[in-house]
Formats: C-alpha cells, sequence, structure tokens
C-alpha cells in the first residue's frame, strides 16, 4: 500500500521550505531513520530521515524546489511488487510548491502599486467633550496632577514612582500632595538609578499592576532604555500576546532654558519608530489630562512626552467627572485653507504663534495639533493636505529622521497629485544644544522660520 512522505515541519514556527536535495533516488528501498533529503529553512539546512520502511516509488517534489508548505506531499513509498507507475502527484501539490522557475516568471509580471493597497482611515473630527461643557482654568502642571490623582482614586493597581515625586513633591511638583493623599506605597521615591526604577515599573506591570514611572527628564531615560523599548514594548508580542505591560512612562522632553545639550534633546521620533509601544505628546492643559488618563488605562506601555516649558501655561479644560482623549485622534487647532501646518507639543505654540502672523497677510493656515505620535492621525493630514495643497511640519527635534520626514514620506505616497508645492520640515538645528543663551535660541525652531516655510510653499 503505497504511504504518501509530507513536508516536514522542522521547528514550530515552520511553514515553508526549500526541499534542497534528495539522497534517495526512485527505486532505493528505505528503512526507518534513513537520510532520504536535506530540507532547508530560513535558520538552517536539516536532515530529513524516513519514518515508514519501503520501496521510493515516485518523487513528487524535485529538489531545488522553494515554497514547498509544510504537509505537502513530496514522495510516495511503496511496497515490494507494487508498481509506482500508477501513482499520480495530489493535484494540490503543483499549486503549494514553487520552483525557482516559477519565481522568476512572476517576477516578470507587473505587481499591483503597494500605495494602491494603502487606505488611510477617515479622520474622527468629533468634538472631544459635549457642547455647552462648563470648563475651568488649569496650568499643565495642574491638569497632570489631577489625571493622575483621579486615576489612583479610581484604580488601585495605578502607582507612582521616580526621583522626588513624594517627599520632595516632584521636581516639577506634578505630584505635589499626592504623597499626603495616597502615601508612601503608592508614591515611591526612588534612587538616581533609572535603569533600576525603569526595570521595577516594568516588571510590576507585568505583573499586573499599573506604574506610573515619572523620569526627571527623558534624557535620564537613556539609562532606562532597554527596560522600555526590549522589556515593555516587545514582551506582549513576544508572548504571543500573553504578557501584557501597562505602564507610563512619563516626564518632560525636549528643550527647557539653558540646560545644555545632555538636558534638551526631544525624544518624539526614538520612541515613535518601536513598534509596541504608544507616544503622547501634548500641547494643552486639556489634551494632558484627558490623554493621562487614556494612557494610564491603555494595556500596552506608553510614552507620554511633557515639556517643561509648558508646565505653567494655563488652558481650558473640560469640567468633567470622567473626561479622556482616545490615541490616534488629532485636533484641528485653527481651520484655514492656504496651507496645513502640522505639530506637537510646544512646537504647536510656534505653529500658532506663526498662523496668526501669516492671517495678517492674507494667508489662512490650518493648524493641526497631533497629539498622539503612534498611533498617528494620518487621516486628518491626507484630509487637509488635500484641502489646501499645501504643508509644512513644525517640531523641535532634529531634522534628520523627524516625525516631519515620516509624514512627508506618507503624504507623497498618498497625497502627491494634491500637492502644489514640496512639503517643508521645520525643525531644530541638526547640532547638540548649546548652553549660551544666545547660540541656543538660533538651535531652537522660531515662528519666524515657520511663516518662511509657508511662503515658501504659498510662493509668496
Amino acid at each position: 500500500m503505497a504511504t504518501e512522505i509530507l513536508m516536514p515541519a522542522l521547528s514550530p514556527t515552520m511553514e515553508e521550505g526549500t526541499l534542497a536535495k534528495w539522497l534517495k533516488k526512485e527505486g532505493d528501498a528505505v528503512k526507518s531513520g534513513d537520510i532520504i533529503a536535506e530540507i532547508e529553512t530560513d535558520k538552517a539546512t536539516m536532515e530529513f530521515e524516513a519514518v515508514d520502511e519501503g520501496i521510493l516509488g515516485k518523487i513528487l517534489i524535485a529538489e531545488g524546489t522553494q515554497g514547498v508548505a509544510v504537509n505537502t506531499p513530496i514522495a510516495v513509498l511503496v511496497e515490494e511488487g507494487e508498481s509506482a507507475d500508477d501513482i499520480k502527484a495530489p493535484a494540490s501539490a503543483p499549486a503549494q510548491a514553487k520552483s525557482s522557475d516559477d519565481e522568476a516568471k512572476a517576477d516578470d509580471q507587473p505587481g499591483a502599486s503597494a500605495v494602491e493597497a494603502v487606505k488611510t482611515p477617515e479622520p474622527d473630527h468629533s468634538p472631544d467633550y459635549p457642547e455647552g461643557t462648563k470648563m475651568k482654568t488649569m496650568t499643565v502642571r495642574e491638569a497632570l496632577r489631577e489625571a493622575m490623582a483621579e486615576e489612583m482614586e479610581r484604580d488601585e493597581t495605578v502607582f507612582l514612582m521616580g526621583e522626588e515625586v513624594g517627599e520632595y513633591q516632584g521636581a516639577y511638583k506634578i505630584s505635589q500632595g499626592l504623597l499626603d493623599k495616597f502615601g508612601p506605597r503608592r508614591v515611591v521615591d526612588t534612587p538616581i538609578s533609572e535603569i533600576g526604577f525603569a526595570g521595577i515599573g516594568t516588571g510590576a506591570a507585568l505583573a499586573g499592576l499599573r506604574p506610573i514611572v515619572e523620569f526627571m527628564t527623558f534624557n535620564f531615560a537613556m539609562q532606562a532604555i532597554d527596560h522600555i523599548i526590549n522589556s515593555a514594548a516587545k514582551t506582549l508580542y513576544m508572548s504571543g500576546g500573553q504578557m501584557g505591560c501597562p505602564i507610563v512612562f512619563r516626564g518632560p522632553n525636549g528643550a527647557a532654558a539653558r540646560v545644555g545639550a545632555q538636558h534638551s534633546q526631544d525624544y518624539a521620533a526614538w520612541y515613535s519608530q518601536i513598534p509596541g509601544l504608544k507616544v503622547v505628546m501634548p500641547y494643552s492643559a486639556a489634551d494632558a489630562k484627558g490623554l493621562m488618563k487614556q494612557a494610564i488605562r491603555d494595556p500596552n506601555p506608553v510614552v507620554f512626552l511633557e515639556n517643561e516649558i509648558l508646565y505653567g501655561r494655563s488652558f481650558e479644560v473640560p469640567d468633567l467627572p470622567d473626561f479622556t482623549i482616545p490615541f490616534g485622534k488629532a485636533r484641528i487647532a485653527r481651520a484655514g485653507s492656504d496651507v496645513t501646518i502640522v505639530s506637537f507639543g510646544i512646537g504647536m505654540a510656534h505653529a500658532l504663534e506663526a498662523a496668526d502672523k501669516l492671517a495678517a497677510e492674507g494667508i489662512e493656515a490650518e493648524v493641526i495639533d497631533l497629539r498622539t505620535l503612534r498611533p498617528l492621525d494620518y487621516g486628518s493630514i491626507i484630509a487637509s493636505v488635500k484641502k489646501t495643497n499645501r504643508l509644512v511640519t513644525v517640531e523641535e527635534g532634529f531634522p534628520v529622521a523627524s516625525i516631519g520626514n515620516h509624514i512627508s514620506a506618507y503624504v507623497m505616497e498618498n497625497a502627491f497629485d494634491y500637492l502644489d508645492a514640496p512639503v517643508i520640515n521645520c525643525t531644530g538645528k541638526d547640532v547638540p544644544m548649546p548652553y549660551a543663551a544666545n547660540l541656543e535660541k538660533h538651535a531652537l525652531i522660531t515662528p519666524a522660520e515657520v511663516v518662511e516655510a509657508v511662503k515658501k510653499v504659498t510662493y509668496r
């Protein structure tokens, strides 16, 4: 009785392989344990042992064939006296196996455009809170504190840890009063060791708690970046979805005022590149509060990038018992029809100031506040570019591999025919941040540079 020999799964994750070489030919006797073929995967070349005994009656898949799916019949064993002439290859075998000749022919055929396959989601421009909601004035500092306090009251697994968050009331007074309210078990002062307390926080999140880890500046988080990226961001994927890591890494990011190169870097683009992280960078107090509450509730690790200069600025915040803002939803901060300006974080201050100056000259700019960088609201950007036909991006970080670079590439692929001018990226200068005040001013992006960029794309 004929027995099919199937393409083996030589590892738990193997789905297909190359039948590199047959070590037996048709008509050869085969015993259990004999090496009959060599199989190549993307990781190694392995020998394939026979399980059954008989005569190799017919080879169904020729050696050198690539892309042979696991469990595809590759040969047939027959018993002594049985003829191999009547054995036919299964109809499914050729369809499952791809020879190198087939792949070469396929390469000559025109394929579908990768751009055509991309579907940008429709933007969500629904209001963040109901019309007529009572508002209150708060600083960004107060909004962050209130968000953390509300979530710590709501969920006892939430706790705050970091340098000087407790007894000193926070290096920037974000956590002022939280130690008195929640006690030292939930507002934890740590040693000056980012790699230590970020690791403890990540472990606590993997074990089911919801830590908020404060860095005195995200420049110091470089000491802890292995925990953030290799442990917090990747564990859900590497565990096959079995281990989540609900943690918020937060603190000031970017330049303050005369604190030098090692305390002034903007890490928005760094973290936004990492699958597994969500990245938030708010501008207003309302966004700081709504997005912080959302970040604490999220089952994934969130990098929450604040700005020291914005801490003391006041904005209107909705006076609601529970106010959150979903990730991936940009805000149209100013409507316009002549040019789109996209920014986030403190860059919004420069974008809005530039828009006011441009309006005085008859140029109406639409200003989009991204709010979250991962996920990114591509839909709002594309919709605006289709309306204005021009795009300028504004951010404080370095120009190489910036958020603006990524947005430019996406718009080129998905809205090229709508552009009437090249996209311009306004960024900080490509130098370490100087300490001297006069040089620092030149290193940072300014509203005047945004105005100049807009005039270039509008040919004014």
